[in-house]
């Protein structure tokens, strides 16, 4: 017979962790509430402190994304029209 695990949401692993953060409760209290084992607990909010640099982080990644993206369409586009004004004019003779 095999075990069911029980899979839990990020929403619901971010709602803990953060109450465990908090400290308004023990993390049995924390754990009788939630159903979750207090190793779990101690994990996610061990996951959540080790991630919480990258949310920040983030923002400027997408930045940099966004303007190399840019960068390489307007070369494409240059290499488009240098191709166009020479196809146009081979073809005009």
């Amino acid at each position: 017979m095999s075990k069911k695990r029980n899979r839990y949401t990020p929403e619901f692993k971010a709602k803990v962790a953060v109450a465990a953060l908090k400290s308004e409760q023990t993390i049995s209290e924390l754990s009788a509430h939630f159903g979750v084992h207090p190793t779990m607990i101690n994990n996610w909010k061990r996951a959540l402190l080790e991630g919480a640099a990258d949310i920040f982080d983030q923002g400027q990644k997408s930045r940099k994304h966004t303007e190399t993206q840019i960068d390489d369409l307007f070369r494409q586009i240059g290499q488009l029209k240098v191709e166009n004004d020479f196809l146009s004019k081979k073809l005009s003779f």
